[in-house]
């Protein structure tokens, strides 16, 4: 533990933002780190609880998250950062965008405020890499082995490490022009800015593994070649479907997908070259974002950087309560009214909102037509039932959709190989290897949409049963 009763002495650090009037004006990182003296302190806090709940439970990726507090406490930075690489292969992105369901497990969380146990992260990583205790690790053996890891998200990244700090050649194929997938194109720079992935990039690099980017896999390549010349594949290439809104006037060209909206601002973050007719702007719009989740508050972060001159964002669901319901108990993920950097930089929130259809002159959406809902609860599952007398419109120049994904996309290499899904559309899996045994996969690809740390998880667990798999072939 920390200090012996040091969650009585000290209070939860709030991290500290940017001021709202600056950093809406740029897309460089809002978050401040907090002082020495205040990491200390909340390292200090980390009680005795017999059971970490914070690492069994909440954490997706297991940190050791107790006994980095404890060293972090001790003044012993290198051993923290050690702990927490054994577990976690990219910390320093958990830090940043991981919405830490450990501290919602935290001890603590019963009756006061959790330890900040994802800044005391994401600090450790950032003065690992200033102190160089970040290293490449070099395998001592190689055992000829070659792997191909289709997809450079996060998942497919942590796989490509393992496999390649177990001695086998890893050959890393990215259909965009850069890796890093999800991390580089659909998270903005202002909560991940893009040579946190770089610096993680060449580390790979050194450690020996290959990346092939701009091959889209299933199309510029085939299945059988990769039959041909790896002994085994990871497909990690997420859950790309985004889930769309089928409803009157859904064709409307100012219609798009999140995806397709956050890419196109963090391609021009990034300086890629980029064609003038596909870069989409909210510029001096009023921009309606559907859904309520952590990538709608993505976009109106975007959105309101990029000038927008009014922001809605719609959720069918209903307002959550401000404390923890008792349908999410701890050490649960609690569902909670929750608010966002973005959303304090200025939107219009609204909940029950059921969108009915869309509007417009010609090829443009001009008006949303909506109406309030009612969740009715009933046998075998939750209703939705509108409410009389609600309708409404909202006047607006562009609609984000921000609905979650479905599932992997299945044209391509799932539908080639002639993978079995599950029921959600996911690719099927037995310890992470598909009905084909020189497949195998990890991530959102099985999942469906998660957290980037889940994600994490499931690429080393692939690379484990990969590992094993080749050794006993």
């Amino acid at each position: 533990m920390g200090q012996v009763k040091g969650f009585l002495k000290y209070k939860r650090a709030r991290t500290g933002y940017r001021p709202v009037e600056e950093r809406i004006h740029d897309f460089a990182e809002f978050e401040l780190p907090l002082t020495p003296d205040a990491l200390y302190q909340q390292a200090a806090r980390c009680m005795d609880c017999g059971i970490p709940f914070c690492h069994g439970v909440g954490c997706p990726v297991a940190n050791y998250i107790p006994d980095v507090n404890e060293l972090v406490y001790a003044g012993r930075w290198q051993e923290a950062c050690d702990y927490l690489h054994s577990a976690n292969n990219f910390p320093e992105i958990t830090g940043r965008v991981c919405p830490a369901p450990c501290e919602a497990a935290c001890t603590l969380s019963i009756n006061d405020e959790p330890v900040t146990i994802r800044q005391i992260e994401y600090q450790i990583v950032e003065r690992g890499f200033a102190e160089g205790w970040i290293r490449p690790e070099v395998a001592a053996h190689n055992t000829g082995k070659r792997v191909a890891v289709v997809g450079s998200g996060p998942a497919g990244l942590a796989a490509a490490q393992q496999l390649t700090r177990a001695g086998h050649n890893v050959v890393v194929f990215e259909k965009d022009e850069r890796a890093g997938g999800i991390l580089r194109h659909g998270i903005p720079d202002f909560k991940l800015d893009k040579h946190i992935i770089d610096r993680r990039l060449k580390q790979l690099t050194a450690e020996g593994v290959q990346f092939q980017t701009g091959v889209d896999v299933g199309q510029d390549i085939s299945a059988r070649y990769l039959r041909k010349m790896f002994d085994c594949i990871c497909l990690t290439m997420g859950a790309g479907q985004p889930r769309d809104l089928n409803v009157q006037g859904r064709g409307y060209e100012n219609i798009i997908f999140a995806m397709e909206y956050l890419t196109s601002q963090n391609r021009l973050c990034s300086g890629e070259p980029v064609d003038e007719s596909s870069i989409i702007t909210a510029n001096n719009k009023v921009v309606a974002v559907i859904g309520g989740g952590d990538t709608g508050s993505d976009c109106v972060g975007t959105a309101r950087r990029q000038g927008a001159k009014q922001i809605y964002q719609l959720e069918i669901l209903p307002k959550p309560p401000d404390t923890r319901p008792p349908d999410t108990p701890w050490p649960t993920w609690p569902r909670i009214m929750r608010t966002s950097s973005s959303h304090e930089e200025g939107c219009e929130r609204m909940w029950s909102v059921m969108t009915k259809r869309f509007s417009g002159i010609e090829i443009r959406v001009s008006q949303l037509e909506c109406c309030k809902v009612k969740w009715i609860k009933q046998a075998g599952g939750w209703k939705i039932k509108e409410l009389p007398g609600t309708d409404f419109a909202l006047a607006v120049d562009m609609v984000i959709l921000a609905l979650g994904f479905e599932h992997v996309v299945h044209n391509g290499l799932i539908k080639e190989i002639g993978l079995q899904l599950n029921n959600r559309g996911d690719v099927a899996v037995n310890n992470c290897q598909t009905s084909e045994p020189w497949v195998f996969a990890a991530g959102d690809t099985i999942n469906g949409a998660s957290v980037v740390a889940r994600a994490i998880q499931s690429g080393r667990e692939a690379a484990t049963a990969i590992d094993r798999w080749l050794k006993n072939s």
